[in-house]
């Protein structure tokens, strides 16, 4: 027998068929309003960056939902706590700068590859002083944080450190938590960005001159 379409559900069992397209509706739905609210949650963290660098982390919270070209409500929703989006804007950025370390070791040699990740290093660092206030706050939602911070960047930090050490261009007994702190106290020490770069900028060339030794 030829089956056509819906026909052997007729009947009876057409209700089964009709509730199986509403449900396969619902779920294409559903997809439909998750893409949307991640979408919205990208626009908000986004939106909360520029923020957090222009008015501090205390900025109010229809700023941020103006920026983002969403509602007030729609940001209380996606982010209950203003600690919920500054852990959100912190992880975003400590990711970025994480995997631009692969994205140079690709298209540059292992020492440029590693100076050039800790200039974007610096300036994450330099730039999130109103984070750091923040995370060093004693708010319990930022806990994990450091330790996420030396997860994801030390890992990428060493990976960096390990090839310019192979290849000979810096000395070899770097490491790459140790570094990391020290780029962060030139950076606090610092009375601007651009006085951060240029200090680490020294510090690299150090690194570069002993292997030459």
């Amino acid at each position: 027998m030829a089956v056509h379409g819906s026909v052997p559900y007729a009947g009876r069992s057409g209700t089964l068929f009709r509730n199986y397209t509403e449900q396969f509706s619902v779920y294409a739905r559903g997809d439909t309003l998750r893409a949307d609210a991640r979408r919205n949650a990208d626009a908000l963290t986004d939106a909360a960056k520029a923020v957090f660098a222009d008015d501090g982390v205390d900025a109010p919270a229809k700023v941020i939902a103006d920026r983002a070209g969403v509602g007030v409500g729609t940001l209380y929703r996606h982010f209950p706590q203003r600690s919920d989006l500054v852990v959100a804007v912190f992880q975003r950025a400590v990711d970025a700068c994480a995997d631009a370390a692969d994205e140079l070791a690709a298209t540059h040699a292992p020492d440029e590859a590693l100076a050039l990740w800790l200039q974007r290093f610096t300036e994450f660092i330099a730039t999130k002083r109103g984070l750091a206030a923040a995370l060093h706050s004693g708010d319990p939602a930022f806990e994990a944080l450091p330790e996420y911070f030396l997860g994801r960047l030390g890992g990428a930090l060493s990976g960096l450190l390990d090839a310019a050490a192979q290849a000979g261009t810096i000395r070899p007994d770097v490491d790459a938590p140790q570094l990391l702190h020290a780029v962060a106290n030139l950076c606090h020490g610092a009375p601007t960005p651009e006085q951060s770069l240029l200090m680490v900028g020294l510090l690299v060339d150090g690194l570069r001159y002993r292997a030459t030794v």
